[in-house]
């Protein structure tokens, strides 16, 4: 009986290598998937030819540059897009977002919302999330039966083994368990998790050579949030929502934070407080929400000449840059991807950002420190949900087998 378990073990093992090869590499030939994992190309053969009857992978065309080589061109294996499919769903401020991604990772429909987190009642908030859900399901072009997962980001605090979100600033609402209300209304697994550590879980599949061991993905929004990997693994603390950086104190006793505390990062740097500092309105100011092209017009105009606008994007850069520095001095510099509208401006933020950097400990080799810029936080956010929710098919339903696979839908965690 041992011998048994442990040779399913190693088959599901090598299945699962093999999946995640294909995923990591879009359409890799046997040859280069047995270099990739050190597999045997008899085991690949062997592999690959059950998951192609299974209806997981498929073999795909070889390209037009292969067939120009000499020598008989390799056969690639892909994902079979139509083998499962997943759901997420991303909230945050006054924003609601729904996408069904296949099993090859790509959108095959979505749907947005503006709703108005801050005042809307728990059940309102919570039949807005279940309704957009449902409407998706619905589709008739959609095979329920192939969802095998949904993945929710959301700002703020969240939990992922309690599967809720304990606190967050897009709403005065707290401890929403959101992963069991989507889960016992659809009977499909759900999951919950911060939307900063899953920007992070995206950048590692789009570049894994600069985002691979030690890297900071930082939200520059409404508010700023911080996804951080160490040693190739995302850093959650004891919930999911470890990496606190937008509330890491600047000055004491500062500027108001949404949070309702004073001197965070935020209160310096998030969008309503470059917009508070700029309109030269006073630090005790209620934060307010600031559309997106308003925070564009700003940065253009800050950009033209010297002044209040100029000043407030200094002012971000100098708080964002501290924080850093100190973050740096715990782990050493990393690369950082600034993510949000405000990485839009990150050309007004970066001088002042650099110089507070290179005051701290952390900031002694600051010139070798790299940034990178995405101005638009929602497809990574959706992005990670969805290799979080496809990693799993992967690992826990197609590399075991069948078995598990029967069990593909059904509300199992």
């Amino acid at each position: 009986m041992s011998v048994g378990i442990r040779h399913d073990d190693l088959r599901r093992r090598n299945r699962a290598m093999v999946l995640s090869a294909v995923r990591r590499a879009g359409q890799p030939s046997r040859t280069e998937i047995a270099a990739t994992t050190g597999l045997s190309h008899s085991t690949i053969s062997a592999i690959s030819a059950d998951l192609i009857q299974e209806g997981i992978l498929a073999e795909s065309k070889p390209s037009e540059t292969a067939s120009l080589k000499r020598g008989r061109p390799q056969v690639g294996l892909a994902l079979n897009p139509e083998a499962a499919a997943v759901v997420t769903v991303v909230l945050s401020l006054n924003f609601l977002s729904v996408a069904v991604i296949d099993y090859a990772g790509q959108v095959i429909a979505e749907e947005q919302r503006r709703l108005d987190t801050l005042t809307m009642p728990r059940d309102e908030l919570i039949g807005e999330c279940t309704a957009i859900v449902r409407r998706r399901l619905e589709d008739p072009d959609l095979d329920v039966a192939s969802v095998a997962r949904i993945a929710m980001g959301i700002q703020g605090i969240t939990d992922s083994h309690a599967r809720a979100m304990l606190w967050s600033p897009i709403t005065p609402l707290t401890d929403i368990p959101f992963a069991d209300i989507l889960e016992k209304e659809f009977g499909i697994p759900a999951t919950m998790e911060n939307d900063c550590n899953m920007m992070a879980v995206a950048l590692q599949w789009r570049d894994p050579d600069r985002y691979r061991d030690n890297f900071i993905a930082i939200l520059l929004s409404h508010g700023i949030g911080m996804g951080l990997v160490l040693k190739g693994e995302l850093f959650t603390g004891t919930h999911s929502s470890g990496g606190e950086f937008g509330h890491m104190i600047h000055r004491p006793g500062g500027a108001l934070c949404r949070c309702g505390r004073r001197g965070c990062v935020e209160a310096y740097a998030g969008n309503y407080a470059i917009w508070r500092s700029a309109m030269k309105m006073s630090e005790d100011a209620e934060p307010v929400d600031v559309g997106d092209a308003d925070m564009r017009a700003l940065a253009a105009k800050a950009r033209e000449k010297d002044g209040p606008e100029r000043e407030a994007y200094r002012r971000a850069g100098e708080a964002l840059g501290f924080g850093l520095g100190s973050l740096f001095a715990l782990i050493d510099p990393a690369p950082v991807a600034m993510v949000g509208v405000s990485a839009a401006a990150f050309d007004l933020i970066e001088p002042a950002l650099r110089e507070a950097i290179a005051q701290t400990a952390g900031g002694q080799h600051s010139k070798s420190i790299s940034f990178d810029t995405e101005p638009n936080e929602l497809p990574l956010i959706r992005e990670g949900c969805a290799m979080r929710a496809l990693s799993f098919v992967d690992q826990e339903i197609f590399a075991p087998g069948a078995q598990a696979r029967a069990g593909m839908g059904k509300n199992v965690a």
